[in-house]
């Protein structure tokens, strides 16, 4: 199920505008603008005072746990998301893995760097990147896919996603931008009662904590106590568990909820305004912080948009995709209409 010309799975959003000046806007990146808030910073700061000490992940932990409704055994917190990726690749058994693309890639790379063969079930563009768990193999011992999806904004139905749980298998439903959903809907966070569920999430992108590195893995006691063997000791730094500790709490629950309504507003404007191009289309329907847009030469603009002024997210390293797909971040309303304008000139210059 490989395509012919294997992508680089090891390309992400940063490569885009890694030593960018302040002239470049960033589309690439899906971390949310204006963040991580002042009383965020706050909070990180206040915690410098204990570096003298080993961290202490106890209290954090409690938070996640409580802010899931879930007991602390079913909590690992790790260094981003990203972490977990790599412990379950080298710490679970895996005899057939299998990945839904397009999706994030880090998964399945870091399945292939800890010797597992990896099968890709590809979703097809012409369904609308829909999921239907009868593609994934019955003897799959290790499935992974994204909720909302990245890079296609898709947001699979929850009972789909659970129909895939089963008794020795291992479900693995990357969640790192559902807090960007509104009401966190089809989310599986909570669910204790499916065989093998792995949830994974993410505080960087809604509290722009990509440097930090945060994020944390739900699951059964025994998966939990089994990722937490492999990883070295003291993981996550007291900086990062601080930011856990307070993006757990109501008001920072509340103030995410607001910005989930703030960005699927702000989406709907830049579908909106994407459809003035009749050589665009836009990929949905979108639940995520970005769209993914079809348009041909799609290399060739994102240079030229670039040039312009603004960075977007190539779609040719996602399996499933090719070379006329893009990412675009979802931003406020006045920088959308300034990149819809220099995507207009992008266009009309090929």
């Amino acid at each position: 199920m490989h395509t012919s010309a294997e992508p680089d799975l090891r390309h992400h959003g940063d490569a885009e505008v890694r030593g960018m000046g302040p002239e470049l806007t960033d589309l690439a990146v899906n971390v949310r603008s204006g963040t991580p808030p002042q009383w965020l910073r706050e909070r990180i700061a206040d915690s410098l005072g204990t570096l003298a000490a080993y961290p202490d992940g106890r209290a954090a932990r409690r938070a996640v746990a409580d802010r899931h409704g879930l007991p602390e055994e079913r909590v690992l917190l790790t260094a981003g998301a990203a972490e977990a990726f790599v412990l379950i690749a080298r710490a679970l058994p895996v005899r057939r893995a299998v990945v839904v693309h397009p999706q994030f890639t880090e998964p399945e790379a870091a399945l292939r760097d800890a010797g597992h063969a990896v099968e890709r079930v590809l979703l097809d563009a012409a369904d609308g990147f829909r999921f239907d768990p009868r593609a994934v193999p019955g003897d799959a011992d290790l499935v992974v896919v994204g909720n909302p999806t990245n890079p296609t904004s898709v947001l699979h139905p929850a009972r789909a996603l659970a129909r895939l749980a089963r008794p020795g298998r291992t479900l693995v439903v990357d969640e790192a931008f559902m807090d960007a959903v509104p009401g966190e809907r089809e989310s599986l966070a909570a669910r204790t009662d499916l065989p093998g569920l792995v949830v994974l999430r993410s505080l960087t992108k809604t509290w722009g904590l990509a440097g930090l590195r945060i994020g944390y893995v739900l699951a059964s006691p025994g998966t939990v106590a089994r990722l937490e063997r492999a990883q070295p000791l003291w993981p996550v730094s007291s900086p990062a568990l601080a930011a856990a500790e307070a993006c757990s709490a109501p008001a920072a629950l509340a103030e995410a909820a607001h910005a989930a309504d703030r960005i699927a507003s702000d989406r709907s404007h830049l579908q909106l305004r994407l459809a003035e191009f009749p050589q665009v289309t836009v990929c949905g329907p979108a639940a995520g912080p970005f769209v993914l847009i079809r348009v041909a030469g799609a290399g060739a603009v994102r240079t030229r948009l670039r040039g312009l002024g603004f960075a977007v997210r190539r779609g040719d390293t996602f399996p499933g995709l090719g070379p006329d797909y893009l990412r675009l971040a979802v931003r406020d309303r006045a920088t959308t209409d300034r990149f819809v304008a220099a995507l207009g000139e992008a266009l009309t210059a090929g």
